[in-house]
């Protein structure tokens, strides 16, 4: 299971750059992000290697954030593969809120990061299908 970062930005020039200034600053690496809209706000999610020092660093900068757990499934790269982990997921009837892709750092492997309310549950089905399922993005 891993943490994902979640901060609400301003739909303005340089908000995203004011985020990734303070992380940069304390030298948290960001290892997989998305940027999701509304027309007043947009919500960065993030993969980072210190999200509580992250989320700390940005509340204290006005910014609102939070933590959750999020899954990050290793996907080959062939053809038919997000469908089959949508199969999967399908067939247990595990509803999933968002996912975004990114690579494993030392796998170089396609990675897909999945939010679901059942994240554990969610997890756990993953497993038992024969999923690989991330323990970090750092490869430690």
């Amino acid at each position: 299971m891993l943490k994902q970062l979640a901060v609400f930005v301003e739909n303005q020039s340089g908000s995203l750059r004011k985020v990734t200034m303070v992380l940069h600053g304390l030298d948290i690496n960001i290892y997989a992000f998305a940027s999701f809209d509304t027309p007043e706000f947009g919500i960065l999610r993030m993969l980072v290697d210190q999200p509580e020092k992250a989320k700390d660093a940005l509340t204290s900068q006005g910014f609102v954030t939070r933590v959750c757990d999020v899954i990050a499934v290793e996907l080959p790269d062939e053809q038919g593969g997000m469908d089959s982990l949508l199969a999967a997921l399908h067939e247990s009837n595990i509803s999933i809120n968002y996912t975004y892709s990114s690579f494993g750092r030392m796998s170089q492997i396609p990675a897909v990061v999945i939010h679901s309310d059942e994240v554990y549950e969610t997890e756990n089905v993953l497993r038992s299908k024969g999923f690989a399922c991330m323990d970090s993005f750092s490869g430690e």
